[in-house]
This record gives C-alpha cells, sequence and structure tokens, in this order.
C-alpha cells in the first residue's frame, strides 16, 4: 500500500503525474480555502482535480497568456515534477511551462513566392569517358 494512496488529495501532486510531462488545457481558476488562505486552483479540462497555483507557475503562464486570469481558459500548459527548496527542504513539486508553438505557416503571395530550383544541366553520361 502507498501511504498517498491512504490519504488522498484534493488537489493534484508531484507524485501524481509519475514522472510524465502532461500537456493540459486550462478550463478555469477558483479561489478556493486551503488552511487558513485562499489560493488560486487552476482546473483543467477533462480533469478532476485542480493544481494549487503558486506565484512561480502563475508567473510563467501570465507572461504567455497575459495578466488576465479570464484570458486562460483553453490555453494549453504542460504540468512537470521538479526539485524544489521548501522551508528549507528538497522536495518535489509541480511546475508549469508553455509547450512550444507549432509555427503557423502563412500563405504567400506570389511577389514572396521563391519560384521552383532549376533543374541541374544535363550530363551526357559519356562525359567521364576518357576517350
Amino acid at each position: 500500500m502507498r501511504i498517498s494512496e491512504a490519504f488522498p488529495s484534493n488537489y493534484l501532486r508531484a507524485t501524481d503525474l509519475q514522472g510524465r510531462n502532461i500537456k493540459v488545457t486550462i478550463d478555469r481558476i477558483e479561489m478556493e480555502e486551503i488552511g487558513d488562505d485562499r489560493k488560486p486552483i487552476l482546473y483543467f479540462i477533462g480533469k478532476e482535480k485542480g493544481v494549487v497555483l503558486n506565484k512561480t507557475n502563475a508567473n510563467n503562464i501570465a507572461a504567455a497568456y497575459g495578466d488576465n486570469t479570464d484570458d486562460w481558459q483553453g490555453a494549453e500548459v504542460v504540468l512537470y515534477e521538479a526539485m524544489v527548496d521548501f522551508q528549507g527542504k528538497t522536495v518535489a513539486a509541480i511546475r508549469i511551462r508553455i509547450p512550444p508553438r507549432t509555427p503557423v505557416r502563412q500563405r504567400s503571395t506570389p511577389e514572396q513566392e521563391t519560384p521552383p530550383a532549376a533543374p541541374p544541366p544535363s550530363r551526357d553520361p559519356d562525359d567521364d569517358i576518357p576517350f
């Protein structure tokens, strides 16, 4: 038996990722009571548990998608496990990064199109024969 299974959490923990990078789509952010604090919780489409959003992860998302959390809905992020310092100890934590964007192929106008390369000059197969 795993202790983590004996005491399940309402929120995602680093161990839930099982060492994988998980791409998810942001559904919403809700402020919830955690202990004596109110913290933002980031929820994802198709997932039950959310991530307690810390300042580092919030700033990473805001740098890509803007400061207004309402604009984050539908945005993709990658969850991954990282070792971090917390209260003098090194612990596993969930970190969030923005997935690489696939470049959008722009349609070119006729002026921008490059002509196809000229075919190589045809060579007579006998050119290399020394007689």
